[in-house]
Order: C-alpha cells, then sequence, then structure tokens
C-alpha cells in the first residue's frame, strides 16, 4: 500500500456491480475512526430509491454524518472534508447521472471528475469511492446508454489512476487490483 504524502489525502477507489457488495466493503474499509462522513449522490426520486437510500441509511452506524450531495461534491469536499477523519463517497455512478441530467457534456464531466480528484487531494482524509462498474455486463442496445457506460468508464479510469488502492467488490468478496 502506497503511504499518503503528508497532507494528502488516502483515496480508496471500490468499484463493482449491482448488489455486489461494494457499499459494505467500502464502509469496512473506511474504518471505525471518526469523525466519519458519508456522502450521498442518490436522490429519493421515486419509491424504489427511497427504499434502497433507507436501506442503505440503516446499514450504516449512527456516528456516520450523512451529507446529501447530488451535483456540488468539490465544492462539499472543499467546504467540509477537514472537518472528518474517513469520508465515503457513494456513489460516483449516480454523479455522472446527476451531471448528464443537468445536461454536462462528457467533457464537462470529465473536468468536474478533474476539480473533484484535485480538491479531495488536498484533503488529509481517507476517502473511500464508491462506483459501478458497468462494462462487464451486455452492451446497452440504446446509444444514449452505451454513451453513458463509456463515460462512466473514462470516468472510473481517471479516479483509478489516482487512487493509492482500487478494489473490485464480486458476490460480496473483495479483490484488490491496485
Amino acid at each position: 500500500m502506497k503511504k499518503p504524502r503528508r497532507g494528502r489525502s488516502r483515496l480508496i477507489l471500490v468499484l463493482g456491480g449491482a448488489a455486489s457488495g461494494k457499499s459494505q466493503l467500502a464502509l469496512e474499509l473506511a474504518g471505525e475512526k471518526g469523525p466519519r462522513a458519508f456522502v450521498a449522490t442518490g436522490q429519493a426520486l421515486d419509491r424504489e430509491m427511497k427504499v434502497r437510500i433507507e436501506r442503505h441509511q440503516a446499514s450504516r452506524s449512527p456516528d456516520w454524518v450523512t451529507a446529501e450531495v447530488p451535483v456540488n461534491l468539490a465544492e462539499w469536499f472543499t467546504d467540509n472534508s477537514t472537518s472528518y477523519h474517513t469520508v465515503v463517497l457513494d456513489c460516483l455512478t449516480l454523479w455522472l447521472s446527476n451531471l448528464t441530467g443537468h445536461r454536462r457534456t462528457d467533457v464537462d464531466v470529465l473536468e468536474a471528475t478533474t476539480d473533484l480528484l484535485q480538491t479531495i487531494r488536498r484533503t488529509p482524509s481517507l476517502v473511500v469511492i464508491v462506483s459501478n462498474e458497468l462494462g462487464l455486463g451486455l452492451v446497452p442496445a440504446t446509444k444514449p446508454v452505451r454513451a453513458f457506460r463509456d463515460l462512466a468508464g473514462r470516468v472510473n479510469q481517471q479516479v483509478a489512476a489516482e487512487a493509492d488502492e482500487v478494489y473490485l467488490a464480486v458476490s460480496g468478496l473483495p479483490l484488490r487490483l491496485k
């Protein structure tokens, strides 16, 4: 494991498919040292997402401070991250969906990812980012969905290149990639 430079975050990326155990793995990697923040990008726009969010909230101990940040992640890290020993960001893929829903172009998203990574690296916190690995399944039937899958793959590559550690969760089991 690489040691982070003084004053620089330790960054871990956790990838996985749907219901792969990636969020639970992220919480385990985050450890128990506080104070801890859970930055959620999901929005309860329908009943299913509301239930998913409630299930995720129930899986965390009450000492986690939850911040709901659907779009402005770099701003949140600038304003808040130094208050926490550990930050779990769940999930990068929903953040991408939120950005593209706000009509951000691929170039805008990649620039926002660069800004986010630079902001995270300026914090002394342990930061664990959760993201979906969308490239292992079926090829999507429509061009817009294929484009989103490809953008998510590029963003995951960008974050993985910067991360100190990268894990892939498969059927609840962690596989360390970096």
